[in-house]
């Protein structure tokens, strides 16, 4: 910023909400300066410090007391901003590293038609595949494994072909929860996949298929060869906890 330029009303008063989001999302700074700068921020009111108060979720200060109740005070203050808060909001669940918080506060302000709408655009900007950091992807996958709606097994199976383990064990445990018989499908063939390695995923999947009693018909010889040794496939063509001896 020139000098002209902050010398300016208008350029002092970025300058100022600079500073606020500086300190509101200052890790190392006392409890009650934080609390301070966030107070300003909500009398604010503004798009960019509703934005600076989105991103008090995105840090996580040393004392982890102070650090949740903060985070539920700001979490309760967008909820009161209702549809002001709504657009830095939808633009925070799009490109923030974190999503877990800015997701309740979605789920407070949108009616459920507009939150999927809103959870199908941030899906697609994080298709399966390989992705640096994973973490939003497995937030939003996780957060889906409480959602009661028929459209999350269609949405979430791809993520079952994902190149990381850690989203394609989320994504089984949001289709466990889901009890989804479009999933079975696409679960049975990853077990059945050859070039699946790892023990955590099979052991999740015979797990989940043992708890839910979906059959393995159609894949019971290739599920045979890579099904942990722990589990058998009944006449029926269901997988059960094999007996101790």
């Amino acid at each position: 910023m020139g000098l002209r330029e902050l010398l300016s009303r208008e350029g002092r008063r970025r300058f100022a909400l600079k500073r606020k989001i500086e300190k509101a999302t200052n890790k190392w700074m006392q409890g009650p300066d934080r609390m301070k700068a966030l107070y300003a921020l909500r009398d604010d009111a503004g798009e960019g410090a509703i934005a600076g108060l989105l991103r008090r979720f995105a840090v996580q200060s040393d004392k982890s007391i102070d650090d949740e109740q903060e985070k539920e005070w700001v979490f309760e203050t967008l909820v009161e901003m209702g549809e002001r808060a709504l657009p830095p909001l939808i633009r925070c669940l799009k490109t923030a590293e974190s999503i877990s918080w800015p997701l309740r506060v979605a789920e407070k302000l949108l009616d459920r038609d507009r939150l999927w709408d809103v959870i199908i655009q941030i899906l697609g900007t994080m298709e399966p595949g390989y992705e640096r950091d994973p973490t939003r992807k497995i937030q939003i996958i996780a957060y889906l494994g409480d959602v009661r709606d028929a459209r999350v097994a269609p949405v979430v199976a791809p993520y079952l072909g994902d190149r990381d383990e850690t989203v394609r064990l989320t994504a089984l445990e949001t289709l466990f929860k889901q009890r989804d018989e479009l999933a079975r499908e696409p679960i049975l063939r990853l077990l059945a996949d050859e070039n699946e390695e790892s023990r955590r995923i099979k052991v999740r999947i015979a797990e989940g298929l043992c708890d839910i009693g979906w059959d393995v018909h159609g894949y019971r010889g290739q599920i045979e060869k890579a099904l942990p040794p722990e589990y058998q496939i009944d006449r029926e063509a269901r997988i059960k906890r094999r007996k101790a001896s």
